[in-house]
């Protein structure tokens, strides 16, 4: 069985498939987090303590989404709660009217004032109940928009470091639920307002009619409390914790449908494999919720034995002080319904308390986003680069990705990128090549050294400015799910979207005749998964990513293994357009793997695990017979021994 954590539960068991899969259990452990001693302290006091701040917190969102919203639900609750205060009184008068001695037509005629002040109050009520809950309606879509696009909007603006951070991406996981829980506040916050307001009328009532009545119904609802308050602090605990199963858990089942991974799945049948395993981890955390359901069954029965008891002595003082005369029957009537009124409002009260709270932790965790996001937010302002520097400079430039301890990606490397020219980074796998020009775009800050435009240390530089000025075509660039012309244009978005600057970009790329195969032209989805959609080949993908690089308009393109899906003629008809935007003045930074390729290049710069070990013209790295001239002759030899080969078949 599985088992929980903490006094109630050892750790919990790990399935296989997290051995297998994943490499070990995907749990966090909750002692990191600052909301297990600051939130999770849940009792009625600190309840009590925090409720302003909660429904202020609320306030906030629902202010900002939609003020005239805000004031209608307010003030509609607020005259709500004055009108059941009103009709509470009305029922006592009607009682003592009914109750007292004398003719029962006298009676009836007397009471009619009150009965007809409650009609208008049931009236009043319904009215803006209604008025009510069409703000709230209103409201509530709103709040959870504009959660969402402050969470979007700090989650895109934060450094390439924060996002690759487990820590930061496990704050993204649980951030993400925070919009929808801001939106179930402004619910919680109406009717916690309006469950405080029916609670004051009656308990005002109550203590008008015998002051012992007060602390006994406090008494009843006491269990309630407690319950819901533990079942609250278990559910959100083990949230936390199993966050990062249940993200592996969607993982798993989207890969059953996920088009990429669609071919190898029916060839290599891996479909029966990840149902297996899919199962597997849905029952691991199954056990857990049915841990946590047993727990609440348990906390749920001491609350209703609890609670009975104190109905039991509310009702028997009651009784006592009807039989000793201290109270009269048409009072204890009105007494009766008061305490059920205050019995209901203020379970209902702690009931909503409770899940305002439970929301408002998954908000903070939100809000602690926005905090953190802004800590590591790309830097606003700078020192101007050079309006036309003459060349780049990495001054003994070393750095290493957060939590790879192994070696530097890049260890004190020095070279120059000339401006205007073609510079090719060349090396084995791992050599730190892709590393290198993640640092010239700016995405990366080096752990030691600088970089250097024309004497300006990048990284005190206008990050904006500097990324204005780079266009890139990486090797995994971002396959857009939306139309080819979008596909083209997202390469500068914030520039108006002209037919003449898209034509040109797909001139640029020699994508002509990817565009003309499509069925729409540029207005063709490249979304199969849609209605309508279209799928490319990796080399038509190509074309539009060197077109989208293009489109940018980019001073310095950065291209990454451009002709990885390209078939011999189109290398060289690429490789050819690369040279000519070089000769047009555009720095061109190329990465490939095809050193024959490298020989229009101006300088070539020789990567060797994480350090520069060669720099020149391509004939002169040759002539050198250094590594560059090794690697060289090994791809020659293998294209060479292909040749007979074919000949031969």
């Amino acid at each position: 069985m599985l088992r929980g954590r903490g006094s109630e539960a050892g750790p919990p068991e790990v399935s296989e498939s997290e051995r297998l899969l994943f490499g070990g259990p995907l749990r966090y452990d909750m002692g990191w987090n600052q909301h297990h001693e600051a939130f999770l302290e849940l009792n009625f006091r600190g309840m009590v303590r925090r409720l302003p701040g909660l429904l202020a917190s609320s306030f906030r969102l629902a202010r900002q989404a939609d003020p005239r919203a805000t004031r209608t639900v307010l003030a509609a609750e607020a005259v709500r709660g004055v009108a059941q205060a009103v009709s509470l009184l009305a029922v006592n008068n009607v009682l003592s009217r009914m109750i007292a001695g004398g003719d029962l037509q006298n009676r009836l005629r007397g009471a009619v004032p009150a009965l007809v002040v409650m009609a208008a109050v049931m009236l009043v009520g319904a009215l803006l109940r209604a008025a009510s809950t069409y703000a709230t309606g209103r409201l509530e879509p709103k709040v959870e928009r504009v959660a969402t696009e402050l969470y979007l909007e700090r989650a895109a603006a934060v450094e390439l470091s924060a996002i690759e951070d487990h820590a930061f991406h496990k704050l993204l996981d649980t951030a993400q639920y925070g919009a929808s829980s801001a939106r179930r506040m402004i619910m919680y916050g109406t009717r916690v307002v309006n469950a405080m307001i029916s609670l004051v009328a009656a308990a005002g009532v109550l203590t008008v009619l015998h002051p012992l009545l007060l602390p006994l119904l406090v008494t009843m609802t006491l269990p309630s409390a407690w319950s819901a308050l533990t079942n609250a602090r278990r559910r959100y605990e083990s949230f936390h914790i199993w966050v990062q199963h249940a993200r592996a858990g969607h993982l798993l089942s989207g890969l059953l449908t996920e088009p990429a991974a669609a071919p190898e799945i029916r060839v290599h049948g891996v479909g029966p494999f990840l149902l297996h395993h899919y199962r597997e981890m849905s029952e691991t955390a199954e056990a857990e919720q049915a841990r946590l359901a047993r727990l609440a069954a348990r906390t749920g029965l001491f609350a209703a034995a609890w609670t009975g008891l104190a109905t039991v002595a509310t009702y028997a003082t009651l009784g006592v002080l009807l039989l000793t005369g201290t109270m009269a029957l048409a009072v204890a009537g009105t007494a009766v319904i008061a305490i059920r009124t205050g019995s209901a409002s203020l379970d209902t009260l702690v009931l909503e308390i409770n899940s305002l709270h439970e929301e408002a932790l998954f908000v903070g965790d939100l809000q602690r986003l926005y905090a953190e996001a802004a800590e590591r937010a790309i830097p606003v302002g700078g020192e101007a680069l050079p309006e036309n520097p003459r060349e780049i400079r990495f001054e003994k430039v070393t750095f290493s990705y957060p939590g790879d301890s192994a070696r530097p990606a890049l260890d004190d490397v020095s070279l120059t990128i000339p401006l205007g020219r073609i510079v090719a980074l060349v090396g084995e796998n791992g050599s730190g090549k892709t590393t290198l020009v993640k640092l010239l775009a700016g995405l990366y800050a080096p752990d030691r050294g600088r970089i250097l435009w024309d004497g300006v240390d990048a990284t005190g530089a206008d990050r904006h400015a500097l990324a204005e000025r780079i266009a890139m075509v990486a090797q995994d660039f971002k396959r857009w799910p939306f139309t080819a012309r979008v596909n083209v244009a997202v390469g500068r978005s914030s520039a108006p979207l002209t037919e003449e600057r898209l034509a040109a970009a797909v001139a640029d790329a020699g994508a002509e005749e990817v565009v003309a195969d499509l069925p729409r032209g540029l207005d063709t989805l490249l979304a199969r998964n849609f209605s309508g959609g279209h799928e490319l080949s990796g080399g038509q993908w190509q074309r539009l990513g060197i077109a989208r690089a293009a489109y940018r308009r980019g001073r310095i393109l950065i291209v990454d293994e451009p002709t990885a899906a390209l078939d011999a003629r189109a290398e060289v008809e690429v490789f050819e357009r690369i040279r000519r935007l070089a000769d047009g003045g555009q720095t061109v930074v190329l990465i490939t793997h095809r050193l024959a390729s490298v020989r229009h290049a101006d300088l070539v710069h020789v990567l060797d695990q994480g350090r520069l070990v060669e720099s020149g013209a391509p004939d002169e790295l040759l002539a050198t017979g250094g590594l560059y001239a090794e690697l060289y002759a090994l791809q020659a030899e293998q294209f060479a021994a292909k040749v007979p080969a074919q000949e031969a078949g």
